[in-house]
């Protein structure tokens, strides 16, 4: 299908498409580095300051795990199917509660049918445009806790056998268990052994439940919001570019070519900017659907005044 809009040589393609195990080590050792760098600010200089920079960046990090996660569900983190499907599941998705297997089984289905009817990511998207009002108290839920608590309650009821609504993201996350608390049960006792079990809540638990939905929405924003519905990456899908700042904190891993993820699902993040750079010499940038940032993107799906 993406051959009916986007053809880039297929000898780039295949190169770009090469996995790298080397490259998978190093974007999994670098995202729990960031995390734990971050941790260690606030705990050796506490203050005010330093724990508001770490809550954020901590936050914007559990993102980065599921953004690894995301290649992983592609088989794309690693060239050994084995270590990438271990890393995805233990490393990247467990610590933050989501569930590799049933994230690729579903992820897929959503590449398939991109803002179809059948894309089981479309109640992401299709409630826009909104307010800016309404847009603000979407956030104002995600920083507060309250979007964390509403999925808690939820897992718990879809635990029980009973009907929940969740959907998309949500739904894969409410999936697992064990693996989220064994790997949690970890990072307590490790932080417990250091002597400072309490960086567990105040500099793990909080940052997921506040910073890491706030990133997660304005991520789902981004690609797919008011774009169009059709068979064509390049406008059902949206890129925004970014600057090194925004790239820190709301789009590591490159995953804001979202764009050109779409049309080769199978091309690792790290080879993205790559893939962006030929999409430009093949003119493509004209015709996709492309923000110059995080700004047009809030403004682009709101309610015209």
């Amino acid at each position: 299908m993406t051959a009916k809009y986007v053809d880039i040589d297929k000898s780039l393609i295949r190169n770009l498409s090469k996995r790298s195990n080397l490259w998978g080590f190093w974007l999994t050792f670098h995202v729990w580095a960031v995390i734990i760098t971050a941790g260690l600010l606030f705990i050796l200089w506490p203050n005010p300051f330093s724990f508001v920079l770490a809550v954020i960046i901590i936050g914007s990090r559990q993102h980065g795990l599921a953004i690894l996660m995301h290649d992983a569900a592609h088989s794309a983190l690693f060239e050994d199917r084995k270590i990438n499907d271990f890393v995805g599941k233990w490393l990247l998705a467990a610590p933050y509660g989501g569930d590799l297997k049933a994230y690729r089984k579903y992820h897929l289905v959503h590449h398939k049918y991109t803002q179809t009817d059948r894309d089981p990511d479309l109640v992401l998207s299709n409630k826009f445009p909104v307010t800016k009002q309404s847009l603000i108290r979407k956030f104002l839920r995600d920083i507060s806790g309250i979007t964390f608590l509403r999925i808690q309650i939820a897992t718990f009821r879809l635990r029980r056998g009973k009907d929940v609504s969740l959907k998309g993201t949500d739904a894969f996350e409410a999936t697992s268990f064990w693996p989220t608390l064994i790997t949690n049960a970890v990072i307590l006792g490790t932080l417990t052994f250091a002597g400072c079990w309490w960086a567990y809540f105040a500099l793990w638990l909080l940052p997921h439940m506040t910073v890491f939905w706030v990133v997660l929405r304005l991520r789902n924003i981004a690609e797919h919001a008011m774009t169009d519905h059709s068979d064509n990456p390049l406008t059902h899908a949206r890129t925004t570019k970014t600057n090194w700042l925004t790239r820190s904190i709301l789009s590591p891993y490159w995953v804001n070519y979202h764009v050109e993820h779409h049309a080769y699902m199978f091309v690792p993040c790290f080879n993205l900017p790559k893939l962006h750079k030929a999409f430009e010499g093949d003119g493509y940038d004209k015709k996709m659907d492309c923000k110059s940032g995080y700004i047009q993107v809030l403004k682009s799906v709101l309610v015209p005044a």
